[in-house]
């Protein structure tokens, strides 16, 4: 019996060592590794001052022996998401090795930052979640120039606030986005009063369409809100014209509060 449990021990202790082994990548001298994560890269550490990286894009680690180097022989890499940390081992390799690297499952720690929310992988997949329902919803509506601007539903998911927008354009002309963008105003405002405007930054936006002819549709998230029922919520979309035409749409505070909890 104790023999039987030592090996299913041994077993236990060898499975768990395979699984957070370090994984061994080949750096040819003349070419380049690209790391391609899964979120947006955070942080990036190299162990060895003869290698040189850097980030072409959010989410793409580029990395290279310098000029000057000569007697590399190893490396650790290390790489931090959101939502995880990776290690790599970089060893001199042959000229036919593998230049692209995907991070992927088997790479990869979980990191559990306390405040830091979803990451941007995770936003996306709600919102496209979100954008494959029917808006059944019609909260708050305006129209002008031919437009018609809604919003079609408020959803919450932990910190953050979803807003289910949408346009329809009646008119011929193609309608090409100059802005979009979010602040809180005060709903009556007089001569003598000193209007205060807060701008509110989008942690997340689905789309980035630059024009659309008949129908625009796109999920707008933030981090969660409040401000008092003296103020509301503004969601302007601008012309990219000299006499562009702008819509203004009004959220209230009941809107935000009434928010439906995200749909599985």
């Amino acid at each position: 019996m104790k023999k039987l449990l030592f090996c299913l021990a041994a077993l236990l202790s060898n499975a768990l060592y395979a699984q957070h082994q370090v994984r061994e990548i080949a750096l040819p001298k003349s070419l380049t590794l690209h790391f391609i994560s899964p979120e947006p890269i955070q942080y990036v550490d190299i162990s060895s001052k003869e290698l040189a990286g850097d980030l072409p894009l959010k989410n793409v680690l580029r990395i290279r022996l310098r000029d000057s180097a000569a007697g590399f022989t190893d490396a650790v890499l290390t790489i931090a998401g959101e939502k995880f940390i990776a290690q790599y081992h970089l060893v001199p390799g042959p000229a036919d090795a593998v230049t692209e690297i995907c991070i992927g499952p088997e790479d990869i720690c979980p990191l559990d930052i306390s405040g830091i929310g979803f990451s941007q992988n995770q936003l996306k997949s709600m919102a496209l979640n979100l954008i494959s329902l029917r808006p059944e919803r019609k909260m708050e509506k305006v129209s002008a120039f031919g437009l018609t601007g809604r919003l079609n539903h408020v959803y919450s998911a932990g910190d953050y606030i979803f807003l289910d927008i949408s346009y329809r354009n009646k008119t011929r002309l193609k309608y090409t986005i100059e802005d979009f963008r979010f602040r809180i105003d005060d709903k009556k405002v007089t001569k003598a009063s000193n209007v205060q405007s807060f701008e509110l930054k989008p942690e997340f936006v689905l789309f980035s369409i630059p024009e659309f002819e008949k129908n625009y549709r796109n999920i707008f998230v933030f981090k969660k809100m409040s401000f008092p029922g003296n103020k509301i919520l503004l969601a302007e979309l601008s012309e990219k014209q000299i006499s562009g035409r702008i819509l203004t749409l009004k959220i209230s505070y009941r809107d935000i509060l009434n928010a439906d909890t995200l749909p599985n």
